[in-house]
């Protein structure tokens, strides 16, 4: 296998601090263990790592497969269980996974090719419409209770952590409209829920991929259980000028997604404000300077919200 890349295992140490050092530390053996417990060749590592380890592997009859090792074993939880419910509706499929080293073996997707690469901005919306019906309406996907999906209120968590220290320290650079605006959205949004499903939560152009034959599978999913208009939201927030300037590309998506998919443009602005300022606050807490880009993202959900053309 290739060395480690550099930039994640100094983006491992950063996000888990003593816990990343000592992963880092019992790595070359718990890939041996992987190699053993489930039959495999590891080859090189993905470029586009995160916070997850994932590797190009095959198995012993030369099946090419992706071996996944999480640092934090609740969010290998998570994304295994999640897989296995969008199985057979475009969720890649899981081929063996051992709790104990938080490791998932997965299909390989071929060729792979991610929806980024579909130049036409109205063409790669229409194909990540069907991927998101094939989700979500085919039958709609009932989240399993006793599984240790995310709240809608974990995952925006972080704008209470930024509004308690805000309250604490008296000083903060988050102007108080956005995070007042973003409470009110989320207040409206969550008490309005009739019927909360199994999210992605992470849906955008690179996590949908094509296999042969055209199909687009469905990757790195997070587990979140809510309103189905909010896996509208990452997709909507990837490569905003790729066919125009950011609110152009906006407004021709939201038209597409909810002419197409019978979704309220109004419920997907109001998600969209309070995800910005969410990113804001996670930057904050970062310690990060580009915070004012979630800002951003509020302010283009906030420019479609208000104009005349958005119902419900």
């Amino acid at each position: 296998m290739e060395l480690l890349p550099i930039e994640f295992a100094r983006r491992v140490q950063e996000l888990y601090g003593r816990q990343g050092e000592e992963w880092l530390r019992d790595l070359p053996n718990l890939l041996h263990r992987c190699e053993s417990r489930f039959g495999l060749r590891l080859e090189a590592p993905f470029l586009n790592l995160s916070w997850n380890l994932v590797l190009r592997a095959s198995r012993y009859d030369d099946t090419p497969v992706v071996l996944k090792i999480a640092v934090r074993k609740e969010e290998f939880y998570r994304e295994r269980n999640a897989l296995n419910a969008f199985s057979g509706r475009g969720g890649i499929q899981v081929l063996d996974a051992d709790d104990c080293l938080g490791a998932v073996v997965l299909e390989r997707a071929n060729p792979g090719t991610p929806l980024s690469t579909i130049e036409d901005d109205g063409l790669a919306t229409e194909i990540f419409c069907s991927v998101f019906r094939n989700i979500h309406c085919t039958p709609s996907c009932a989240p399993d209770v006793s599984m240790p999906y995310v709240s809608m209120e974990e995952h925006f968590s972080g704008i209470d952590r930024y509004r308690q220290r805000l309250c604490d320290d008296k000083v903060g650079p988050l102007p108080a409209y956005w995070v007042e605006l973003a409470k009110e959205c989320l207040a409206d949004l969550i008490s309005s829920t009739h019927e909360r499903v199994l999210l992605h939560g992470d849906l955008h152009h690179d996590n949908i991929l094509q296999q042969k034959g055209g199909l687009w599978v469905v990757i790195d999913p997070k587990g979140i259980v809510g309103d189905r208009h909010f896996d509208t939201i990452q997709y909507l927030l990837n490569y905003v000028d790729k066919d125009g300037d950011a609110y152009t590309v906006l407004t021709s998506r939201i038209r597409i997604i909810s002419d197409t998919l019978e979704l309220s443009a109004r419920r997907i602005a109001m998600w969209g404000i309070a995800r910005g300022v969410l990113d804001a606050c996670w930057s904050i807490e970062d310690g990060r300077p580009d915070w004012h880009k979630g800002v951003e993202i509020a302010e283009r959900f906030a420019r479609y919200l208000d104009s005349t053309d958005v119902t419900d």
